[in-house]
């Protein structure tokens, strides 16, 4: 039921506004299951209906002090997976993002390690332990306590980032990665670009959508970490395009 929910919902996403009798015809059901399923998805938020019909809602960024406990199972899963890639000596970019945020616990105890960091919740959990710390310079965005910047304000060309770890909005095959704020997007792109390897950090509730700028295409990606609850459809199309996905089990 879940998974006809969120194809439920990725079709209304794409045609926006639908009536319910052609939700009916699409999936096969009754409209009294097909009632069922749209009363979960308003109760969610994640769509409005009207007589006859529904209509998409488009998601809004919330800000990093609310979100920080939303998944959050999911995200200390993920962030523990994240970590497990991070190797004495390394230097490693942590995203200015709730999942990656989580990663601070599994790394401090790590020898030799650099972090390089948009992210002021990460820099100030990091200060006192034996973690050297790079924060880049620019401008901070106050709902994520970010810095965001370009070359301008920042010499991204003098990093040498073995790791990063990036997280992201809405994943999706059509448009990659995606995040709500143009200049955090500028940000993240400058990091993927000179990165050796990166991982994109996510929980399964961001895979088929996207939002307002393109990151990048999934391509520049090279593993995405995520939790078990990613629909077995969804792995199969993001492993077609040659998508490295790894789950993981969360801890509840």
């Amino acid at each position: 039921m879940i998974e006809r929910q969120q194809h439920i919902l990725q079709f209304i996403r794409e045609h926006k506004v639908v009536k319910l009798v052609t939700l009916t015809k699409k999936f096969n059901v009754s409209m009294e299951t097909i009632r069922r399923d749209i009363q979960q998805l308003v109760l969610e938020k994640k769509i409005e209906k009207f007589y006859g019909g529904v209509k998409y809602v488009e998601p809004v960024e919330g800000i990093i002090d609310q979100r920080l406990h939303e998944q959050l199972p999911e995200k200390i899963a993920i962030a523990k997976a994240c970590a497990s890639y991070v190797q004495d000596g390394d230097c490693i970019f942590i995203d200015s993002g709730t999942t990656t945020y989580q990663m601070i616990p599994f790394l401090v105890e790590k020898e030799k390690l650099t972090v390089i960091t948009n992210s002021l919740p990460v820099a100030f959990e990091l200060i006192g332990s034996k973690v050297e710390v790079i924060i880049i310079g620019g401008k901070i965005r106050h709902s994520e306590k970010s810095v965001t910047s370009n070359d301008f304000l920042f010499r991204f060309e003098h990093l040498n980032i073995n790791k990063a770890f990036i997280c992201a909005s809405g994943v999706s095959i059509e448009k990659g990665i995606s995040d709500f704020n143009l200049e955090e997007a500028i940000t993240r792109k400058q990091i993927i670009s000179i990165s050796q390897t990166v991982f994109l950090a996510t929980d399964s509730t961001k895979f088929n959508k996207d939002v307002a700028i393109q990151v990048c295409p999934l391509q520049e990606i090279d593993t995405i970490i995520t939790d078990s609850a990613l629909s077995k459809k969804t792995i199969m199309h993001f492993t077609k395009e040659g998508v490295q996905i790894k789950l993981v089990q969360t801890d509840k």
